[in-house]
């Protein structure tokens, strides 16, 4: 036999070994799940709030825990595995709840669909461009009362301290700036107040 033969048979005889211990979990696995698969599935349905694909996730994470530990299935000190699923499922559940609260809601088709819709972001930028065109088009008294009083938050009694001027004026220098901005802006007549 050469080197090369040999080396076949030994790989061969180790992916026999392999797959025989592969076929051994899975039919330990596929055992484990018919006799503790219902009770830790009712368990979990009541974890999960009674959402199915939710506990059947977590039967399924609770069976793969208990694969990649098999040493845990296999301990003398307790009679049955059943203890050690029902654990390990309802920690999973915690811990997927605690996943599910930590992030923001999901929403579902329908409540997307009654969701008001934002103006677009381009229609804003033009609107607001075209706003200061029409401001630059005021007089200069005119276009410091409207940017103290409606760009700048300012009171009436604030606006008239800061430009000198007596409260009346600031309202009359207003009330005219608004109007000429109604003349060069008309299709924005119901956001100028």
């Amino acid at each position: 036999m050469t080197a090369g033969t040999a080396l076949t048979a030994r790989t061969t005889a180790a992916e026999h070994e392999l797959a025989a211990r592969t076929t051994t979990a899975e039919h330990e696995l596929a055992a484990l799940q018919r006799e503790h698969g219902r009770p830790l599935f009712a368990l979990l349905l009541r974890l999960c709030d009674g959402d199915r694909q939710r506990a059947e996730d977590l039967v399924q994470e609770t069976l793969v825990r208990a694969w990649q530990h098999p040493e845990a299935l296999r301990a003398d000190a307790f009679e049955s595995v059943r203890p050690w699923l029902l654990t390990v499922g309802r920690r999973l559940a915690i811990d997927a709840r605690r996943a599910r609260q930590a992030r923001p809601a999901e929403v579902g088709d329908a409540v997307l669909e009654n969701a008001p819709v934002c103006a677009d972001h381009a229609e804003r930028a033009a609107a607001t461009l075209d706003v200061r065109e029409a401001v630059k088009t005021l007089t200069p008294e005119h276009r410091e009362v409207l940017v103290l009083v409606y760009f700048q938050g300012a009171s009436v009694a604030e606006a008239a301290e800061a430009l000198g001027i007596p409260p009346g004026t600031v309202k009359s220098r207003a009330y005219y700036a608004l109007r000429a901005l109604r003349r060069v802006l008309p299709g924005y007549a119901p956001d100028l107040g």
